[in-house]
């Protein structure tokens, strides 16, 4: 027992453990703790007793088999995030569309409020405005900028505005679309900005993660109504972390585009705009080039 013990430790302080597998621990421990409460301090030491009277390698066997039923959880569970993710977002089937565009209507009333008094705050001037009104003021327009400025493409959730905006931001400054465009960027981009695109998602995914297992922990109600409460605090915890850690990607996302687009347009020899406007102009082009290929004669390719 004191090798497997030695050999766990070892184990858990690998990074890929800690991240993957302690939620799906403290999911397990919490059920094992649920079905004590339901059975009883009579019942749940008596199967203790079983347990330390057994041989010590049928212990063995049945730590590392109650192991592998961790480690398996939290792979599954990881595999489920792009579709929790998804959920969250607002993508649901077709049956229940009429609930998807009522919420979508309520919004873009909601929306359509604060963007009213937005306009009567800015135009009385940031200098006029009373420390609460240019406080409201900023509230107001942090809120505007993460939900997509055309309503027809707007979610029914919040964490979707939030990612669809950032997604739209680009086409709408810069005439280039993300979905065709950014496989094509990220090739390009330096490590450091990999880098922070890739914590700034993994925070994402593991804030999505940690609420699969908060609405999954809901099971254990079965046995012991604490159950729920809890696990509706860890789901509406993970909820807001992942609202915050969408704005923070959405942001390095949108960096990513002011940054280094020029760089996409270098690397396929596409001549750069001379002006916003034009440069539009020139994303939209290029978007569907990209996208379908061109026999057109222009624009004409750059020089290497």
């Amino acid at each position: 027992m004191t090798k497997f013990w030695e050999a766990l430790g070892g184990k858990l302080a690998e990074h890929w453990v800690v991240t993957l597998v302690t939620p799906a621990f403290v999911f397990w421990a919490g059920g094992i703790g649920a079905w004590a409460w339901h059975a009883g301090s009579i019942r749940f030491n008596g199967a203790l007793t079983r347990f330390t009277q057994l041989p010590e390698s049928a212990q063995v066997a049945l730590l590392i088999g109650g192991l592998l039923v961790v480690m398996a959880s939290a792979v599954i569970v990881q595999q489920l995030e792009a579709g929790a993710l998804r959920l969250l977002e607002g993508y649901w089937p077709r049956w229940t569309h009429p609930l998807r565009r009522r919420l979508i209507a309520r919004q873009n009333q909601s929306i359509a409020r604060k963007n009213d008094r937005f306009q009567a705050l800015a135009k009385k001037g940031l200098h006029n405005l009373t420390p609460e009104e240019r406080e409201h003021y900023a509230s107001l327009d942090w809120t505007l900028m993460h939900v997509p400025s055309i309503p027809a493409e707007r979610m029914p959730t919040r964490l979707g505005n939030i990612l669809r905006a950032a997604e739209r931001r680009p086409r709408d400054k810069y005439g280039l679309d993300t979905i065709v465009c950014w496989p094509r960027l990220w090739l390009l981009l330096p490590d450091a900005t990999r880098n922070e695109l890739t914590e700034a998602r993994t925070n994402l995914n593991t804030a999505i993660r940690i609420w699969l297992w908060g609405v999954l922990f809901l099971v254990w109600g079965v046995w012991t109504v604490l159950a729920v409460p809890v696990g509706l605090l860890v789901a509406l915890f993970a909820y807001r972390w992942t609202l915050r850690a969408a704005e923070i990607y959405g942001e390095l996302f949108e960096a990513t585009f002011d940054l280094h687009r020029t760089t996409l347009y270098e690397s396929l020899r596409w001549p750069l705009p001379a002006t916003p406007a034009d440069e539009r102009r020139l994303g939209e082009i290029l978007t569907a080039y990209l996208w379908r290929g061109s026999d057109q004669t222009e624009p004409v390719f750059t020089k290497t």
